[in-house]
């Protein structure tokens, strides 16, 4: 390699002439390497802590003259500072907040325990913050940014806006993790910034225990298709959640007692439903419907798929019940009708697969399996208006 360092500074006409190989010196550090293939790349001759180091500044295709003389006297005064120009160099490059978000998504994912759920994720990033964080540099986010996504909709949507801090501070966790930021922006810095809002449950909208007979009728009779027909009776005379009913497997059915595996369980541990005489005669019409690749109430639109979460939801729409009543609130109407009628609360907890807490929680390790068979059997004798069945269990 040949040097030419006593020369005077480059220029940009100098910069595009030269094409013998060597070593051009343009001051303060800063030379122009040319290779004997004819490239051309910026270096910088720096002694850090003592000792000499070249430090590549990009090829002159695409960092200027300009470019290069400022990230030489960028890294000389780092180094008259006693810092390290190369460890800064080493720093894996900063993603926008658009790809943390996605990697932070995809390091979530296995948390989650459907699809639904995975996307709700991002897509509450996507609506609202998104347009002023996802281009940004995730080191460049400051209070500031986050303030300007979260305070419009911080009272106005008060559920929304936790959960948009709640992906955005999950972000930059991450974030923090993997050395691209010092501090969390969505942390508890900004909490002073953000007006107080009471911890108010919206309560599902649910029936009046008395009126679900009848409303039972309206929806056998309504021009819903069988299946969401079926699945909506079975999950109101089971107490179950939808994405359990919806999600269900023949597999799972062992006599007449319904195993739901914890995975399929908010709680993670799996429950064992009693079913009623009523509940099986449903079973015994869904199993005519068959093409289900083993779901029990398979999507009569998508071949061997479940139902959609919306496919209840239109059935009460369709037959006007659902400005009294949601899917959800199934269960809490079968929750009045224990308290109302003198039954158990654990076991009323127990059948709707609620954790209980606390030192009760603490002491109780019974399902209490035969009296819910009980309970079960009573709740829907009241439905259907007829007599407690005692139902022989199959061994």
């Amino acid at each position: 390699m040949r040097y030419f360092v006593g020369q005077s500074k480059l220029t940009v006409k100098k910069v595009r002439a030269i094409n013998q190989p060597g070593l051009y010196g343009d001051g303060n550090t800063l030379y122009l390497r040319v290779a004997p293939g004819g490239s051309k790349q910026w270096v910088q001759r720096l002694t850090i802590h003592g000792k000499r180091h070249d430090i590549g500044l990009g090829g002159c295709s695409w960092v200027t003259l300009t470019e290069a003389r400022e990230a030489a006297y960028a890294n000389r005064r780092l180094a008259r500072r006693g810092g390290d120009p190369l460890a800064v160099k080493r720093r894996p490059k900063v993603p926008p907040f658009r790809e943390a978000a996605q990697r932070t998504h995809e390091a979530l994912r296995p948390r989650w325990r459907s699809e639904k759920a995975a996307a709700n994720w991002m897509q509450q990033l996507e609506r609202h913050a998104m347009a002023r964080l996802g281009d940004l540099p995730v080191d460049h986010i400051d209070r500031e940014h986050v303030l300007a996504v979260l305070t419009p909709i911080w009272t106005s949507k008060p559920e929304t806006g936790r959960r948009v801090r709640r992906n955005i501070r999950a972000t930059l966790k991450w974030c923090q993790a993997h050395g691209f930021v010092q501090f969390n922006a969505a942390g508890g810095a900004i909490d002073g910034a953000l007006p107080r809002m009471p911890a108010v449950k919206a309560h599902f909208r649910a029936l009046p225990y008395s009126e679900i007979s009848e409303a039972l009728d309206v929806v056998q009779t309504s021009h819903a298709s069988l299946v969401a027909k079926l699945a909506l009776k079975f999950l109101i005379i089971t107490a179950a959640r939808s994405g359990e009913v919806r999600g269900a497997k023949w597999t799972e059915m062992h006599g007449d007692v319904w195993k739901i595996p914890g995975e399929r369980m908010k709680a993670g541990i799996e429950h064992r439903v009693p079913l009623s005489a009523p509940a099986m005669e449903v079973l015994e019409q869904a199993r005519q419907l068959g093409g289900g690749n083993g779901l029990v109430f398979p999507s009569p639109i998508r071949r061997g798929r479940m139902l959609s979460d919306m496919t209840l939801t239109k059935v009460l729409r369709d037959t006007g019940l659902a400005e009294r009543a949601t899917v959800h609130g199934f269960r809490s109407s079968f929750r009045d009708w224990c308290a109302d009628t003198g039954k158990a609360r654990e076991v009323a907890e127990a059948a709707l697969a609620h954790t209980v807490g606390g030192v009760e929680g603490a002491y109780f390790r019974s399902d209490l399996f035969e009296r819910r068979r009980r309970l079960m059997d009573a709740w829907a004798a009241f439905l259907v208006g007829s007599e407690v069945k005692v139902v022989e269990l199959r061994r």
